[in-house]
């Protein structure tokens, strides 16, 4: 099967330091591959990799890739004002004055 995926932030640097594209890049990848696997692919860990988007939705990690999908990676810490409410972080409790 085939996916389209890019990279996104400080995840093209490294992409591109192991050599790979991180642009609209069509990739084939074996039936019932998930986003592990495509990292795994692409040489990236978990820690390097915050967000993953499939078809336009935040997955998580165990998801299953199917022909045609379209995957984007965002790094941890990439600014956006979006990240708790797609729930690529959680929210933190506010600090409590002593």
């Amino acid at each position: 099967m085939k996916i389209t995926f890019n990279a996104f932030s400080f995840l093209q640097k490294k992409l591109s330091d192991n050599g790979f594209c991180f642009y609209n890049v069509e990739m084939d990848m074996l039936e019932n591959s998930t986003v592990n696997e495509l990292l795994y692919n692409l040489k990236l860990g978990k820690d390097d990799v915050e967000g993953v988007f499939v078809n336009g939705k935040i997955s998580p990690f165990d998801t299953f890739l199917h022909d045609g999908d379209r995957v984007g990676l965002l790094p941890p810490g990439t600014p956006g004002p979006y990240r708790v409410m797609l729930g690529i972080v959680k929210t933190q409790q506010p600090v409590t004055e002593r």
